[in-house]
């Protein structure tokens, strides 16, 4: 198993600067097909993958409310959890648990083996953007590259804060029951989302 603490997340590419799609299934397609960190996997079928985010989004809504959602599909091709983000200043209707319109959809993709990285993820951007402060930030950044430095820098702390809560981050971890457990019970709004 990959170990979290040694992958760059929001990297160069995977901020969509102002979504134009109205709908929330095609704002979905739109990030994943427009995200450099998306195109750039090689062998990973962008009609796929967005099929399957979005079949996952009409099963329950992502949208956990304060204008965020975390929509989120499995594939074989991606060895650590991916993360695009695609900014609405106009928001979507997306079904959220409070009714407002979505500005911040992230995308996750995910190994179909690396349930306990997605969690650890999940709960790492669930942490940062339950602030209302931060989610004011992003949404202030004056451009797609602050956006994506002040996410890389935010996410990178608290995902090695999570991690040496967790485990040792220098060794490997495994997804049991016990660890997912934990992980579920710390952050209610993972267990919603998964």
């Amino acid at each position: 198993m990959n170990n979290l603490c040694e992958h760059s997340f929001f990297s160069d590419g995977s901020v969509v600067w102002n979504i134009e799609s109205t709908d929330k299934y095609e704002a979905i397609r739109e990030v994943v097909y427009r995200s450099q960190i998306f195109r750039g996997v090689p062998h990973l079928d962008l009609d796929d993958f967005a099929a399957k985010v979005i079949a996952r989004e009409k099963v329950q809504s992502t949208g956990f409310g304060h204008g965020v959602a975390v929509a989120h599909g499995r594939t074989p091709e991606v060895s650590v959890p991916l993360v695009a983000l695609g900014v609405s200043n106009d928001g979507l209707e997306f079904g959220a648990m409070d009714g407002r319109p979505v500005q911040l959809l992230f995308v996750v993709a995910n190994h179909p083996d690396s349930e306990m990285d997605y969690l650890k993820v999940l709960s790492c951007l669930v942490g940062l953007v339950r602030n209302e402060l931060f989610r004011h930030e992003l949404l202030s950044c004056a451009s797609r590259r602050d956006l994506e430095n002040k996410l890389c820098t935010s996410f990178t702390k608290l995902l090695a804060k999570t991690n040496r809560q967790d485990v040792n981050c220098n060794e490997p971890y495994s997804c049991d029951d016990s660890q997912r457990t934990e992980l579920e019970a710390r952050n209610p709004l993972v267990r919603r989302l998964g």
